[in-house]
């Protein structure tokens, strides 16, 4: 195959465009896309102090990479790398060196915050003591509040994170199955909520697969390794079903982010935001007067 702008080697095939691209390509339409989308939304502006979650695996160095590579001769604009240490024996010991090296590479601040020293145990632990939700719902819970909290703590006025179109579609999708059409509005929140650092994607147009082989066109560090829980997710399920379509009909994914983004402000006007309380416990952001972290805490007998 050869590539339909240049006539070199085509690395890829996309079967929703219907273009082959060489190596060289195939980064410039990624990247083209990233910064299409950051526009957009004014993403990154003069004066942001940017935090960037970093999992170490291909999306969140694709992020810190483009981000760093687009904006890092700004003075007026500051990055920092968070890295969130569930205490997943063989997972995150061999992901965080990935970040590290990277970090090293381009200059950025690097921060690692872990379950054991902020939440009290690690999950390992957590789902030694209860089993009555997925280990991702204890995951989930505690990462994006230690993110947000952390991000607020170093000064970030943004959080990015690696979120890519298949992790949005798969959302988008998992919450129709679920039934839950009011967190369907939350995807896309109205305004700022005191406490929250508001968050950006700038990978949401690009498909999973795009973003594995531009980290490896780049010679990124990262690690390929899957959290060993991974397999206990309906997410996983949703994730193989979404990938099936898209196969037999190329373009699945984006057609379900243009039919959601069709339809989001209806539902953002039939489930209006609700202002956020703070903890009791423990004064992060809440829904109800006592958080989710600080609940599974209880549930799990870890002294608040």
């Amino acid at each position: 195959m050869k590539c339909d702008k240049c006539g070199k080697e085509a690395v890829i095939y996309q079967r929703y465009s219907g273009m082959h691209l060489c190596a060289a390509h195939e980064i410039a339409d990624v990247e083209r896309k990233v910064k299409k989308r950051m526009r957009q939304e004014k993403m990154v502006i003069p004066g942001d102090h940017v935090a960037v979650g970093m999992s170490g695996g291909k999306d969140s160095a694709a992020t810190l990479s483009i981000l760093a590579e687009t904006f890092g001769k700004r003075p007026e604009i500051k990055f920092t790398a968070i890295t969130i240490d569930e205490g997943i024996e063989g997972y995150r010991n061999f992901s965080i060196p990935k970040v590290k090296e990277l970090c090293d590479r381009l200059g950025v601040p690097h921060v690692v915050v872990s379950f054991k020293d902020e939440v009290g145990c690690t999950l390992d632990d957590m789902l030694k003591r209860e089993r009555k939700e997925a280990s991702c719902t204890y995951c989930g819970v505690f990462r994006r509040m230690l993110l947000n909290k952390k991000a607020r703590e170093i000064g970030a006025n943004k959080l990015a994170t690696g979120h890519n179109l298949d992790d949005d579609a798969q959302t988008v999708l998992l919450n129709v199955l679920n039934g839950d059409v009011e967190r369907l509005a939350r995807l896309r929140p109205s305004r700022i909520q005191e406490g929250l650092v508001p968050r950006i994607k700038p990978l949401m147009d690009i498909p999973e697969r795009e973003i594995a082989l531009y980290a490896f066109l780049k010679k990124l560090p990262f690690y390929l390794g899957e959290c060993p829980y991974a397999h206990e997710s309906l997410r996983g399920e949703v994730k193989d079903m979404l990938n099936d379509f898209e196969s037999r009909h190329p373009g699945t994914k984006y057609s379900i982010m243009r039919g959601f983004d069709s339809i989001v402000d209806c539902l953002k006007e039939k489930y209006r935001q609700v202002p956020l309380e703070r903890c009791e416990i423990c004064g992060e952001p809440s829904i109800d007067k006592t958080c989710q972290g600080c609940k599974l805490k209880q549930r799990i007998h870890i002294k608040i």
